[in-house]
């Protein structure tokens, strides 16, 4: 099911270079970012990194292809495979792949390589009001949906979980994003789990379809967990963007560009440089884009869990963004 869009792409190209004439044709080599649900940030965030990037990546011989996917745990799976060339990965599903921990316990992912810092997501809780779900503390005991063993939220619940000042087991519920909302409102679940970045309209829409709340993280919870896992950042969620007064501090991974050791630096070096000189333009295709800096995404780069591509590297001491 998953790809079937990028073979179809490919099985059209194939069909164009073979009826053109030999003046016509050139070579070109599909460039693949995995990304997430088709309705989700990351999908949107890929299609625009390869909307802005279009021209220079085909001056190389480049044809950049946004891909829909479970999440964040299957597209490790399938960089580390060779069957997509890049793909968008929270850094905490990073770390858990490249060091061997989680799903991964016994088998990291060694061949991984960050290529570019994009935007920080940040963990939301949203509680059916009648819930008395108030803090992260009070989902003792309850229902919550996560995403499946392929998502990033479900490997970051997996993560922190053991962190968490919980008196009893939560019970964990397995729902997609499209069963999410109908399972709250009909009380199947008391709460979702969610690792997006701001504004986000997947947030609105859950706000919106049933009296709910988002639910808060005390400063202790949020500090201790940036302290023992340093890929997180801290933040707060801009809650006046959902017209809802209280302040909620949170914390959460840096959605990061991924590729594999085993990539051409051609076309490392291709998107690297392509995403970097684009930043004004995707800064306009994306709400979770607005913030996009040069020098902070490279500086985030790297500190990610997976060591910097050399291509990449290149690119960036070139651009004068490392010393």
């Amino acid at each position: 099911m998953w790809l079937s869009r990028r073979r179809l792409a490919t099985a059209s190209l194939a069909t164009v270079l073979a009826t053109c004439s030999p003046a016509c044709c050139w070579a070109e080599t599909f460039v693949s970012i995995g990304s997430g649900e088709m309705t989700a940030v990351y999908y949107a965030v890929a299609k625009a990194i390869c909307q802005a990037s279009f021209s220079e990546l085909r001056q190389h011989g480049f044809w950049c292809s946004a891909e829909t996917t479970p999440g964040s745990a299957y597209n490790v799976e399938r960089v580390a495979s060779g069957e997509l060339e890049f793909a968008i990965v929270q850094s905490d599903v990073l770390f858990a792949a490249y060091t061997g921990i989680g799903q991964w316990d016994g088998r990291p992912v060694t061949e991984l390589r960050s290529v570019l810092s994009l935007f920080p997501e940040l963990v939301t809780v949203v509680a059916r009001a009648d819930a008395n779900i108030h803090l992260l503390a009070d989902l003792a005991g309850k229902r919550l949906a996560v995403g499946s063993l392929a998502t990033g939220p479900r490997t970051t619940w997996d993560l922190i979980s053991g962190s968490l000042p919980l008196t009893a087991p939560v019970r964990l519920t397995e729902l997609r994003p499209g069963e999410a909302t109908s399972a709250l409102c009909n009380g199947t679940v008391d709460a979702i789990f969610f690792v997006v970045a701001h504004p986000s309209e997947l947030i609105s829409n859950r706000l919106a379809a049933c009296p709910s709340n988002f639910v808060a993280i005390r400063e202790g919870v949020v500090d201790k967990l940036v302290s023992k896992f340093p890929f997180y950042t801290r933040r707060f969620i801009p809650t006046e963007l959902y017209h809802v007064p209280d302040t909620i501090l949170s914390f959460g991974p840096v959605a990061t560009l991924v590729t594999s050791a085993s990539t051409d630096p051609r076309m490392v070096a291709a998107i690297a440089k392509a995403i970097i000189t684009h930043i004004a333009e995707l800064k306009m295709m994306q709400p979770v884009l607005a913030d996009l800096d040069a020098q902070q995404m490279v500086a985030q780069t790297l500190a990610a869990p997976a060591p910097l591509h050399p291509a990449a590297a290149v690119i960036f001491q070139g651009l004068g963004l490392i010393k």
